[in-house]
Order: C-alpha cells, then structure tokens, then sequence
C-alpha cells in the first residue's frame, strides 16, 4: 500500500477533483489566453523542445489516465520526431493526478534527476497497466523507479515531500479554475483546448496551418 503519510495527503487530493460531474456546472472554456497558459507555477517546467519554437502545446495528463498513455505510446513519438526534434514546437508537461496513485508516480517523476523526468514519465505510462492498476501499486511502482535509481529509502522519502505535493496540487487546481482543464489529456494550443488522445493525424491537422509558413 502508499506510504500513510501519502495516502492522507492524496486522499485530500482525490476528494477535491474537479467537480466536473455536478450538475449546473459551468461549461468549461473552449479557449484560453495562451500567454497566461505559459506562465509557469510554483513547480519547475518539464519541457521539450527549444524555447525559441514557433508553436507551444501545454499538456495536462494523469500517470493512471489510459487516454493519456496512449497520447504519449501513440502521438508523442511522431510529435517528438517530426516538430519537437525539428524546432518547430515545445511541449509543456504538467501533472494533473486524478486519483492517489497518480500522485505518487507523479511525485517519483519529479524526485528523479532534471534530466531523468520524462524518462521516468514515458516509463511509467508504457507499463501503466503494470503499476497504475495493480494489487499493490506502490510495490510495482517502487521496482519501476528502480530502474532510475531509486533505493528503498530514497523512494520513501520521496513521497514524503510536502513541497512537491503542495506544487502539484496548485498547479493542478489553476489548470482547473483558470483554464478550465477537467479531463485528461487536456492539451492546449494557440490557446484552443483540446480534450482527449489526439491521433497522429490530428495532430498533423492541428499544428499545419499554425506551422504554415513558418
């Protein structure tokens, strides 16, 4: 089982989702200010791509969130090879955990080297159905963060950090009330929400007349 400790704080988490299934909700927005979007929060960025790419997507997933796996076993790849590697657009990952077990992997992705997160990230969604589902989640997380170094001390201390928790948790919270992001994979281009696994071709069909000319 997660640690006590985690298990209290991503309780908290859990009970505080989006309230996306209440009646009367607001619809959420279809488009957002796109320089608000980029503004970074009170966790460091985890980027790809360069700085300087004529297009930003800003991505928020859950490690558990089988749609979010399949972007990233999918899309990414293409997306990585054809515009990310090529200059053309940089993508901005942010956590949106769902539910408890989501938030400890997220937590392990970040106690990881700077250099190690999307690494640790990619892993953990291609054996998402490994872990994320598994009788005892934190044991076949714990062998999985293995692989990147992780003892069995520095995983516990891991999913002690209050800092990073609060972090996830802001940055989860403004993608939710601000951008109105409540499901994942939520991606965000030139300011237009798009909610759900964009196929390959689609994403073509996105980014083409953004990139045109460029």
């Amino acid at each position: 089982m997660i640690t006590h400790r985690v298990l209290a704080l991503c309780a908290a988490l859990f009970f505080a989702a989006p309230a996306t299934a209440q009646q009367n909700a607001p619809k959420p927005p279809d488009r957002v200010d796109m320089a608000e979007v980029v503004k970074p929060g009170p966790l460091a960025e985890n980027i790809l791509g360069k700085a300087d790419a004529p297009v930003t997507i800003v991505e928020y997933a859950s490690l558990t969130c089988p749609h979010c796996a399949t972007f990233h076993t999918k899309t990414l790849p293409m997306l990585k090879k054809d515009y990310i590697d090529t200059g053309k657009v940089r993508l901005i990952f942010r956590d949106f955990p769902f539910d408890m077990v989501a938030m400890a992997g997220t937590m392990i992705s970040r106690c990881a080297a700077p250099d190690q997160f999307f690494k640790v990230t990619e892993a953990l969604f291609e054996n998402q159905d490994k872990w994320a589902f598994a009788k005892d989640p934190e044991q076949a997380l714990r062998g999985l963060a293995g692989a990147f170094g992780f003892t069995q001390d520095s995983f516990d201390a891991c999913l002690q950090k209050q800092d990073i928790y609060d972090g996830v948790l802001a940055v989860r919270k403004r993608g939710h009330e601000t951008f109105g992001v409540d499901s994942t994979p939520t991606l965000i281009i030139a300011g237009q929400l798009y909610r759900g696994a964009l196929t390959p071709e689609q994403m073509v069909a996105v980014l083409t007349p953004l990139l045109a000319g460029k």
